[in-house]
């Protein structure tokens, strides 16, 4: 059997010390090995296909490489596991490994999921939610650094930062699609009151129709639900009107299927006498719907990639500059926040407003 090659063989292809082999391949290379050197020992590593002891490596550094993410229902959901997937692509990419706990929405099993992964020595911790919502941050959050997707830190005085769709900017998108096919009668049919995105998203309407100095009608703005039969029976109260509007922006794409099966009930043809909008772009529903849906795409890969990226960052300033026994490491100012635009995705579902 093929011998495994060591740092030893790397640093003779690559004409240079073993030290400087492992200054390069443990990411501190720059100001340490010139950057021609820097590109003969990768190049060397690539021929040779060598890779560090994972293990050797964590002793050295007093690293894991391993991220613990806490789900309030992600894993067991068949919603937003994309999140985690993009999380995961950039982990792996830099050399982690993420391991995963899902509470399946049972907040008191927050605290204990934490400590379980900090028992195991990860070097970081992220929670993420289906659905965005306010998270009371577990405590051992705050001992390494920590990141929020989907969710923010619901405490007076937050200290976690958070990535989170643009949800104003994704319900002005959504109505502004609209408006440019010529519709004027929209109505919006938003999901339970409860969540936070629903009045983001109906602010991001507002600000669409004011925009176009469009008054908006108080009986075409009104929560429902999440679900199919929360979109037919909104729908059918407005499509059954003496003026029913030309189109309906739906929160999610499970209300406009409910509205596209209000409207076949009725007889009207979609995209030629009712536009349908949806948001999520969820995948078998809105591409496979007849029509298929045009639909705001939430960024949930790039969400989870995002908070990785910041998870990653602040790991490696903590190596670099250790935090105080009793402290959290963590910044705690205004700057917590990042937001993902949504992406509009247009399908067959919306059309020009039908003729008079």
């Amino acid at each position: 059997m093929q011998r495994k090659a060591t740092a030893l063989d790397v640093a003779k292809r690559a004409g240079v010390s073993r030290s400087a082999v492992s200054l390069v391949l443990n990411g501190r290379g720059d100001g340490n090995v010139a950057k021609e050197s820097q590109d003969r020992i990768r190049q060397a590593a690539s021929e040779l296909k060598y890779s560090p002891n994972a293990i050797a490596l964590s002793l050295r550094n007093q690293r894991t490489r391993v991220i613990g993410i806490v789900s309030d229902e992600v894993v067991v959901s068949p919603f937003d596991g994309n999140i985690i997937g993009g999380a995961d692509d950039v982990a792996r990419a830099h050399g982690f490994v993420t391991v995963v706990m899902d509470t399946e929405r049972d907040a008191s099993r927050d605290e204990s999921a934490v400590e379980t992964l900090l028992d195991r020595q990860v070097d970081g911790l992220m929670y993420v939610t289906v659905g965005l919502k306010p998270l009371d941050v577990p405590h051992g959050m705050l001992r390494v650094p920590s990141v929020l997707a989907n969710c923010f830190d619901n405490s007076p005085s937050p200290q976690l930062h958070h990535v989170i769709p643009d949800e104003v900017s994704g319900g002005r998108e959504a109505t502004e699609h609209l408006l440019q096919l010529g519709h004027r009668d929209i109505a919006f049919l938003a999901g339970a009151a409860t969540s936070p995105a629903v009045p983001l998203r109906i602010a991001g309407h507002r600000e669409a129709m004011a925009r176009a100095a469009i008054p908006v009608r108080e009986d075409r703005v009104f929560t429902a639900g999440w679900d199919i039969n929360d979109g037919f029976h909104g729908a059918m109260g407005l499509l059954s009107a003496t003026e029913r509007p030309t189109a309906i922006v739906c929160a999610n794409d499970r209300l406009a299927i409910g509205v596209a099966l209000a409207a076949a009930r009725l007889g009207l043809a979609v995209p030629r006498d009712l536009s349908i909008m949806g948001y999520d772009d969820e995948s078998r529903i809105a591409a496979t719907m007849v029509p298929a849906l045009t639909t705001m795409a939430l960024p949930l890969r790039e969400m989870g990639a995002a908070a990785m990226t910041m998870l990653l960052e602040q790991i490696e300033d903590r190596v670099q500059t250790p935090t105080p026994r009793g402290g959290t490491g963590l910044a705690t100012n205004a700057g917590l926040e990042t937001m993902v635009p949504c992406r509009l995705v247009v399908r067959e579902s919306t059309g020009p407003v039908p003729a008079l």
